[in-house]
């Protein structure tokens, strides 16, 4: 059987992950806070006839030897975390991070951290996400408070009867390797033993970004580059067919003569 079959199936698999990975991009073009994925793939064991190095028939060294691959497979995602685009909002509580960091949220024993910074109000007038996670440390304000003021570097501020309040500094985390965090859906990640543990501090210090009020980050996906990828997908994927239809016409050839 040729080894073509099988080399090549793998290939159609790798392009079949590569598309599923592009279209999840594309349908998060227009998610807040969202970081594209780039899929790495690499070549699998190797067949081989004769190792470089090894000793020819009159006794010379050969510079290359004769080793035939047996295919491609995929070995994990890469999220990017570049600058998604700021847009403005308008809305008191909501945040966009210039920069590296993490906003951390808690839900019970849950811990998660998002760049989502469209935190709103609940009943009791904490500071939430849309999933009703609490932002960590929380930042609580009162029902009467007015203008209320979120500074670059985290410090929250409101008037309550046209006096000055100073309360909570929000912090962001940061992580030495954010992309071993695991995505959990809903804008969040979670901290594993890939990314390190968190180290939280104050915007604008340390290496973490800066908070900008009213903003809100975007996607950084680049539809014209994922629309790239998955041409350059499909393509590798028919190329790949193409080879199985060769490989199945060689063998066809070879049974004629046998008969």
């Amino acid at each position: 059987m040729l080894k073509a079959f099988y080399s090549s199936a793998t290939g159609m698999r790798a392009q079949e992950l590569m598309i599923d990975n592009t279209a999840n991009n594309l349908a998060n073009v227009n998610t807040t806070g969202f970081k594209k994925k780039h899929i790495n793939f690499a070549d699998l064991l190797y067949d081989t006839k004769t190792p470089p190095g090894a000793a020819s028939a009159n006794g010379e060294i050969k510079p290359i030897g004769l080793q035939i691959g047996s295919g491609v497979r995929a070995v994990g995602t890469t999220s990017l975390f570049a600058q998604g685009t700021p847009t403005e909002t308008g809305i008191d509580t909501h945040m966009a991070i210039e920069g590296d960091g993490f906003f951390k949220v808690t839900q019970g024993n849950t811990i998660a951290y998002t760049r989502d910074g469209s935190f709103t109000l609940n009943d009791q007038g904490q500071m939430v996400n849309a999933d009703g996670y609490l932002l960590d440390p929380q930042v609580t304000i009162p029902q009467q408070a007015t203008n209320l003021s979120i500074s670059s570097t985290g410090v929250v501020s409101y008037q309550i009867d046209g006096v000055s309040t100073v309360g909570p500094t929000i912090q962001l985390a940061r992580f030495a390797n954010p992309a071993g965090l695991q995505n959990i859906g809903s804008n969040l990640y979670m901290e594993t033993a890939a990314s390190g543990p968190e180290i939280l501090g104050e915007p604008g210090l340390d290496g973490n970004g800066q908070i900008r009020q009213q903003f809100l980050e975007g996607s950084n996906v680049e539809v014209v580059s994922e629309l790239v990828s998955l041409i350059t997908a499909q393509r590798a994927y028919e190329i790949n067919s193409r080879a199985i239809r060769a490989g199945d016409e060689m063998l066809s050839s070879a049974s004629d003569l046998v008969r």
